[in-house]
């Protein structure tokens, strides 16, 4: 089952690391031409025209664009936490889907496992997955930056290695919802809705004093890339919060899961 499940899964993973993948090679190539043809000056200029409240939600009050680490730091951390809360949230929401309708449920009810053991393989083969993308992401990316002089290689694996935190709750979440329903056309709104919405609140939070209350409603303030800048380290209370977000919502799908009515 867990072979299969791998096998099954690949193309995806393959298709979405790709995509990643091409986003920042081609921001790195492009990279030098900016800086040398002097517009990186007329950027930094055009960024201080924006509200400090705008700069804050992109990181782009302790940290420039000035070099591609800084991008990264910046723009390049959105691009890396959407994409892979995206991806989480799609895999949670079709990978037990997918078996009623392309109709294999029928062949797994066959085979001597529960359904208990099915979730938990098909939870394990997503985990994987999505802790590989984002190493795969970093490792690429380090190699890239190498030869940049602002690259500070400490900062940059804490960095790397915090959108796990909030693709494992969204792909959690996502997997839970699906278990009420048997249509993944219905769920999959839902979970792209889901990551959209959770990133619109975590960027809300950081305009005003009176709004931050709705960082704890988003996944992706587990992320805390704003701590790693600062501090160089990531707070112990985000990968606590994300274990216990994650088996809750984990457990409570493979119970419902496990007395679902099948199609």
């Amino acid at each position: 089952m867990f072979k299969r499940e791998l096998k099954v899964n690949l193309k995806n993973f393959i298709i979405w690391t790709g995509i990643l993948l091409i986003l920042f090679a081609a921001v790195f190539l492009m990279y030098p031409s900016l800086i040398s043809s002097g517009q990186m000056d007329e950027l930094d200029d055009m960024m201080e025209m924006f509200p400090p409240e705008l700069l804050k939600s992109f990181n782009m009050d302790i940290s420039g664009i000035s070099t591609p680490f800084g991008w990264i730091k910046t723009e390049g951390f959105v691009f890396v936490l959407l994409i892979t809360g995206v991806y989480s949230s799609i895999l949670g929401s079709n990978i037990l889907l997918k078996e009623e309708s392309d109709k294999t449920i029928e062949y797994l009810n066959c085979v001597p496992v529960t359904r208990k053991q099915i979730v938990a393989d098909k939870v394990l083969v997503s985990v994987i997955y999505i802790v590989a993308m984002v190493l795969i992401l970093g490792v690429f990316n380090c190699v890239l930056l190498s030869g940049d002089d602002d690259f500070d290689k400490k900062q940059f694996w804490l960095l790397s290695i915090t959108p796990i935190f909030s693709s494992l709750t969204l792909f959690s979440i996502s997997l839970l919802i699906s278990t009420f329903t048997h249509k993944t056309k219905k769920v999959f709104g839902v979970s792209l809705g889901l990551v959209f919405v959770s990133y619109f609140l975590n960027t809300i939070s950081e305009l005003s004093d009176k709004v931050e209350f709705l960082k704890y409603l988003s996944a992706f303030s587990l992320a805390d890339i704003r701590n790693v800048i600062t501090d160089r380290r990531i707070n112990p209370v985000m990968i606590l919060v994300t274990a216990v977000l994650f088996t809750i919502f984990t457990v409570i799908a493979v119970i419902h899961y496990d007395r679902k009515e099948l199609v």
